[in-house]
């Protein structure tokens, strides 16, 4: 099919492109990829046929969204994705003053967040892509952690800049497990996967204790835990998945007494609670509605035929149902955002993009 257009796009989307080359051939901490080739010279009269997609944001979608380009861009060519690495929050950042067509977020995005889309004038469409499981997890010669509690992992991770006791050995857990020195590792403060850990951990959003080793390379976190005999750490499944051989994974006591490793069957029917989550996309409309290769990307990626892509890379694909109401959202150009700043953690999809009367419907009252 032929994806190129008439269609005057501002320099900024050029100087983007230019920026996120530059990140990846100087080897900062943004990592980007693309399987094509791509022309280092882009002259004003090139807008006029935009047929690369610009895509950053949570490390977490990464491996989905890079996959999902490969084979569309296989089986499309004359399209070229750029999927960038930043964080959900750099992603996101980027968007909203219209350097990206797509911000790949692990979490909802956030009330100020929606305030610099408004103030730059980016509409976007909001979309969950699939869903995943924090995954904690330690050493692989950890033999003394086969479960934590809620409550323990909140008494680990709590902020320690008051009364609380900074916990720093194993044994202060709980009696049973070994005076062995504890060290924490996870994805950095502007991470999606850092925001909904502390919610659904520690209670609030952005807080916890200060003195973990934190990075934006989820490959540093594991490399990490892997060195240190005490660690302890958390990262999405898809990374757990990938390194499983050379890690611990620790099961959850989420209070109902039962210990529940991450799956893709505990994510899928809910049981992995607080930490199963839904992993979303946010396009511009105005990219959506103009520039037919960001289209048909974002049609790929919701066709319910590459479902398979989806959990062979370690993420739960949405039902059949929700899935229909994605791509309803993205042909009726549907914007804003369903949580409106607000938290996702113990929130429901079905509750969000059905109205009460569809519930019912669904459910035969």
């Amino acid at each position: 099919m032929n994806l190129a257009i008439g269609f005057n796009q501002q320099s900024l989307r050029f100087l983007a492109l230019g920026l996120l080359l530059i990140v990846s051939a100087c080897g900062s901490g943004e990592k980007i990829t693309s399987t094509a080739e791509i022309s280092p010279e882009v002259t004003e009269e090139e807008t006029e046929e935009r047929t690369f997609v610009l895509v950053d944001g949570s490390s977490t979608i990464f491996p989905v969204s890079d996959t999902m380009a490969e084979n569309f861009m296989t089986d499309n060519p004359e399209v070229q994705v750029i999927v960038g690495i930043s964080s959900s929050g750099a992603g996101l950042k980027k968007f909203c003053i219209g350097d990206t067509d797509i911000a790949n977020a692990s979490r909802p995005i956030k009330k100020s967040e929606i305030d610099l889309c408004r103030a730059n004038g980016i509409e976007f469409v909001e979309i969950p892509i699939a869903f995943d499981g924090i995954s904690v997890i330690a050493n692989r010669y950890n033999d003394w952690a086969e479960c934590l509690t809620l409550e323990e992992l909140k008494t680990i991770w709590q902020p320690n800049d008051g009364e609380a006791e900074k916990v720093s050995n194993w044994k202060q857990i709980r009696d049973e497990l070994p005076e062995e020195p504890l060290s924490l590792y996870a994805p950095d403060t502007d991470s999606g996967t850092y925001d909904y850990f502390t919610d659904a951990v520690t209670g609030a959003e952005g807080k916890s204790r200060k003195d973990f080793q934190a990075s934006e390379d989820d490959d540093v976190i594991i490399q990490g835990i892997e060195s240190d005999w005490g660690s302890l750490g958390f990262l999405g499944f898809s990374y757990y998945q990938k390194n499983k051989d050379n890690l611990t994974l620790i099961a959850i006591d989420n209070g109902s007494g039962q210990c529940i490793e991450p799956s893709l069957e505990t994510i899928a029917n809910g049981n992995y609670s607080p930490l199963s989550r839904p992993l979303f996309l946010y396009i511009n409309k105005n990219a959506l509605e103009n520039i037919p290769a960001v289209k048909a990307f974002v049609d790929y990626q919701i066709d319910i035929a590459n479902k398979a892509v989806t959990s062979e890379v370690g993420y739960v694909p949405l039902p059949g149902f929700l899935q229909e109401k994605i791509q309803e959202r993205v042909e009726k150009l549907i914007t804003g955002s369903v949580f409106n700043g607000e938290s996702a953690v113990g929130v429901k999809l079905i509750d969000k993009l059905f109205s009460e009367k569809e519930r019912k419907k669904m459910s035969g009252n």
